[in-house]
């Protein structure tokens, strides 16, 4: 390889964000030029008040919502010819798990992706239980995602994503409705994944232990960026903000 294509390989971001602005179809505003690079490996927090922009901002990493300038997946900007595998890179994790998990077991659930994603019966059967030995739920095939609690649900769909493999993992409010055993399983499940990842979340302890970096947003902008004891030690940040109290 020679320099300059080295040079590149070295400098390439997960994902690259550009003075994005969005506004949804009935006029409101949500993003207010925003400006963020996400290297490989790195698990970058986003905090917010309500309405802050946090969920507009992950919908774009994937390409759910298109804004003003393209978001660039791993130095591919997300367009609808690479719509597709822009997709195949990140998983999306909505906060709801019964937004992911309509099937009527878990296998089908997980295995959906590969399948159409043209897999052979072989193939889908080895991304369904790698998937699953991943999120600790081998055993768990048959079972229906309706009859589950919330933990086991959150970890189902965390699986259904994983399944394809994907490089980046965009995640929202992962910790919400979770006890603090289901809680302390979720946070050493995503430490122990070799992904690039972007948590929303109110969680500010969940993000402590999670992220090493943290973008603090506010009225569709990000205010602050920064490392992770940086910015949740910075009191007078996080009430301007209006994260704190």
């Amino acid at each position: 390889m020679g320099e300059k294509a080295a040079d590149k390989v070295s400098e390439e971001k997960a994902i690259e964000i550009c003075s994005l602005h969005y506004a949804y179809p009935d006029g409101t505003v949500a993003l207010r030029g925003i400006d963020i690079d996400v290297s490989p490996g790195e698990s970058v927090g986003l905090i917010g008040c309500n309405g802050a922009g946090k969920s507009t901002l992950l919908l774009h990493l994937n390409g759910i919502l298109k804004g003003s300038t393209p978001v660039k997946i791993l130095g591919e900007a997300i367009s609808d010819k690479t719509l597709s595998r822009i997709r195949a890179r990140v998983g999306m994790i909505f906060q709801d798990p019964d937004n992911q998990l309509f099937m009527p077991t878990v296998s089908d659930d997980v295995g959906f992706g590969p399948v159409n994603m043209g897999m052979s019966k072989e193939e889908v059967e080895r991304a369904v239980a790698r998937a699953l030995a991943l999120v600790d739920m081998l055993g768990f095939e048959q079972r229906s995602p309706h009859h589950m609690s919330i933990g086991e649900k959150k970890r189902a769909a965390i699986a259904t994503v994983l399944s394809m493999k994907p490089e980046i993992l965009a995640l929202d409010e992962p910790s919400s409705n979770l006890d603090p055993r289901h809680r302390r399983g979720l946070i050493s499940l995503l430490n122990s994944l070799q992904l690039t990842k972007v948590i929303s979340t109110h969680d500010l302890a969940f993000v402590r232990e999670t992220c090493t970096r943290i973008a603090v947003m506010e009225g569709g902008k990000i205010t602050a960026i920064g490392g992770t004891p940086e910015i949740l030690n910075d009191g007078d940040l996080l009430k301007a903000a209006g994260i704190l109290d």
